[in-house]
């Protein structure tokens, strides 16, 4: 509560409420000139930490040649669709913070993807009623929106790119023409026992000439995915939301199992939206996240609720500490299910669940025991239905800084692994549309996050800039993890911020999630005691879920040098531009 009280002032200049967004300009096709390096101060350091070596290699390429943090953010995202197309790629979304040093304004892109015009809110229901099965749904034609990556990824060229928008995909084109070495990770998955992993597309795209699945160390090529990004980078940023790769697109998804209802109207009506970073305080300092439907919110809510506790008084081998984390995110993740979801369709009690009395009302829920499941609070006087919104954990997150100091928190998904299973031009289909709740009313009541027609689905990625009390840059961080990823940030942050460990100590604590009346993680790598603690309790830390995490992040320091990390349960690095 100190903390609170140390930054009441900047709380009420930092927390912005969910402003209308205005739609993204069309970036002009190759107007921009090559560019020079900007002149970096002599303690300032340009880095990128990402899930996978060749990502990072080729945002370096960027920023070598003179690009800023957003030019690189085209490249790694460019490069992961070839080198982690289990996780995202051109044909799903993301969100993404950007800090401009110039201004020192932080800034929200959102290129989650749409739902079409013609899906309707019983789309993933059986005949009978009853929800399909989660697999069904995902390798259904119905799965896929209208994806937003790349347009989205076009707004932020248009508003902090130096380099020529085709420039950008050079080391991500190279790279799939000759070859690159089959990451250990996607030959895991491509020789997953999962629905996607079977389907034909998948198999096509991920095997050896003798049809068995591709294997860590083989040599891969994607010639088709390097006619895409040809494609893209010589058309611009909307070359997805035009023919012929739009009408690919929709073929695609219109073919038996379940087909969609993507039209050509949905891809020309697509904008990603643009605005203010929602922000709010944290002890001494202040998190910036996307607004909705990101669910950022949730994230600024648990980090309030632990405000209220003695947490930073504890440290990572203290029992308590685990328990207060635990129970303050069983409280988050009540309220998020609830109300959180697409603003433009349904309103979202942003203030009200970030409203300190509120605040302290659900932080007095935390007793001695834990007790039976809480329930939503009630931010907002709108009764809502139960969610029933399932979520997967393929996705990616990666942060860059340039030598202006002008930062990137991306965190980008196809959805599920490998998405729909579908592909075309090389590259995965979404299966974002999953993201919504099944069942449009529970109990009679509407829930918050079913489908609609035009609508976003609420998303768990929530890319963090942390600023301190004078707007200073602190952190960049994230995660992949499907619901998991709100626990996730706030364990690195938690870590970082109120137990003062170095951000690579912090992204190394083990991942504990509590949701509802479940509790799994990493118990083996608690401290010791830790756990049997816990369990003691009734905090019994179940592992086999919850080791997904893809923490991906970095400190700036006061003298503006920058110090990354990468999630060791994943492939990435952290690496700084030498010249």
């Amino acid at each position: 509560m100190s903390g609170m009280r140390q930054i009441g002032l900047v709380a009420a200049l930092f927390l912005i409420a969910c402003t209308p967004v205005e739609p993204a300009a069309t970036p002009a096709r190759e107007t921009k000139p090559a560019a020079t390096a900007p002149a970096p101060s002599p303690a300032r350091t340009s880095g990128i930490a990402a899930a996978n070596p060749y990502a990072v290699d080729a945002g370096l390429e960027i920023l070598a040649a003179g690009g800023s943090a957003a030019d690189a953010a085209v490249a790694i995202q460019a490069m992961l669709g070839l080198v982690e197309p289990q996780s995202s790629g051109v044909g799903g979304g993301g969100f993404m913070l950007y800090y401009d040093a110039a201004t020192k304004k932080v800034t929200a892109f959102d290129g989650r993807e749409a739902a079409p015009k013609g899906a309707t809110p019983g789309m993933f229901l059986r005949d009978d009623g009853e929800p399909m099965s989660y697999s069904d749904a995902v390798v259904s034609g119905r799965s896929t929106g209208v994806p937003g990556a790349i347009a989205m990824l076009g707004a932020v060229h248009a508003r902090h790119g130096l380099l020529p928008w085709s420039r950008l995909f050079e080391p991500a084109i190279r790279a799939a023409e000759n070859g690159i070495l089959v990451p250990k990770r996607m030959a895991r998955f491509a020789n997953g026992d999962f629905a996607q992993a079977h389907e034909p597309d998948v198999r096509a795209l991920f095997s050896r000439p003798d049809g068995s699945p591709v294997q860590a160390g083989d040599t891969f090529h994607n010639p088709k995915y390097a006619a895409t990004l040809r494609l893209i980078a010589s058309q611009g940023p909307r070359a997805l939301l035009e023919p012929p790769l739009r009408d690919e697109i929709i073929a695609r998804t219109h073919a038996e199992p379940r087909a969609g209802t993507l039209a050509a109207g949905d891809f020309t009506a697509y904008q990603p939206r643009v605005g203010d970073a929602l922000c709010g305080p944290y002890l001494a300092f202040v998190v910036c996240v996307p607004p909705p439907p990101s669910s950022g919110v949730s994230l600024l809510q648990v980090l309030a609720i632990l405000d209220r506790t003695d947490i930073a008084a504890r440290g990572p081998a203290d029992p308590q500490g685990w328990y207060l984390f635990a129970m303050a995110s069983r409280l988050m993740y009540a309220d998020r299910d609830q109300f959180v979801a697409d603003p433009e369709f349904i309103p979202v009690p942003v203030r009200g669940m970030l409203e300190p009395h509120y605040i302290s009302r659900r932080a007095a829920l935390i007793g001695g025991t834990p007790g039976p499941a809480p329930a939503a609070g009630d931010p907002a006087s709108v009764e809502r239905g139960a969610d029933a919104t399932i979520e997967a954990a393929g996705t990616s997150h990666f942060v860059v800084v340039d030598a202006s100091g002008d930062m990137v928190s991306m965190t980008t998904t196809v959805e599920s692994l490998f998405g729909s299973g579908r592909a075309v031009g090389g590259f995965i289909l979404n299966n974002q549309l999953t993201d919504f709740s099944y069942r449009p009313v529970v109990d009679g009541k509407p829930v918050a996050n079913a489908v609609t027609g035009g609508k976003r689905p609420r998303s768990s990625m929530a890319p963090v800039i942390i600023l301190d009390a004078s707007g200073r840059p602190v952190a960049a961080l994230g995660s992949p993890g499907g619901s998991a990823i709100l626990a996730y940030n706030a364990k690195a942050i938690v870590g970082l911020l109120a137990w003062k460990l170095p951000l690579q100590q912090a992204i190394d604590l083990p991942n504990v999630i509590a949701r509802g009346d479940e509790y799994f993680g990493e118990a083996g790598k608690l401290a010791p005691g830790v756990a049997d603690a816990l369990a003691a309790r009734g905090v019994a830390v179940k592992p086999g879920r919850g080791e997904e995490s893809g923490l991906h992040g970095v400190v700036i320091g006061a003298d503006g040098r920058a110090t990354g990390a990468a999630d060791p349960r994943r492939e990435g690095a952290w690496k700084t531009l030498t010249k």
